[in-house]
């Protein structure tokens, strides 16, 4: 066993067809999609979409009020422009502006946008982490070593 892995991030929605709807206009298409939620593949993983009260009922937590914007998804792309086309599309899907895109501190540049249930997504390109062809990404060096 890998224990060094997430195979499956689940969002938490408010209304599963206005979430689908979102992330249809950014592009993404269900691998899969139940009553009550919605599976997207991914690169070695896959994103599900799930009802708020739903989920916090799976969870053994029913009534519990759960929160978004705690922790952020990102994706990395090679290039500034990228990075920007991403952002207006996002945009345009109805995504909320957190943080233009920008030249950052480190290196790279990045901007942030809030989906419509609240969950922060980050653009970036990090010249520092060059992604394969496909847009997946290992850390460079003996970092990727340890999988």
């Amino acid at each position: 066993m890998t224990p060094q892995r997430v195979t499956l991030i689940t969002l938490g929605v408010a209304d599963l067809g206005r979430a689908r709807a979102f992330y249809a206009a950014l592009g993404w298409q269900p691998a899969a999609a139940p009553e009550g939620v919605t599976f997207y593949q991914m690169h070695g993983a896959v994103l599900a979409l799930f009802v708020l009260a739903d989920l916090a009922s799976d969870q053994g937590r029913a009534g519990v009020e759960l929160g978004t914007g705690a922790m952020t998804l990102a994706q990395n792309f090679a290039t500034e422009a990228e990075v920007d086309e991403a952002y207006a599309l996002a945009l345009s899907a109805g995504a909320t502006a957190l943080k233009q895109p920008e030249k950052v501190f480190w290196g790279g540049y990045s901007g942030y946008y809030a989906d419509p249930d609240g969950h922060v997504w980050e653009l970036a390109m990090n010249p520092f982490w060059p992604l394969a062809a496909d847009g997946s990404l290992t850390l460079p060096g003996d970092a990727g070593a340890a999988q």
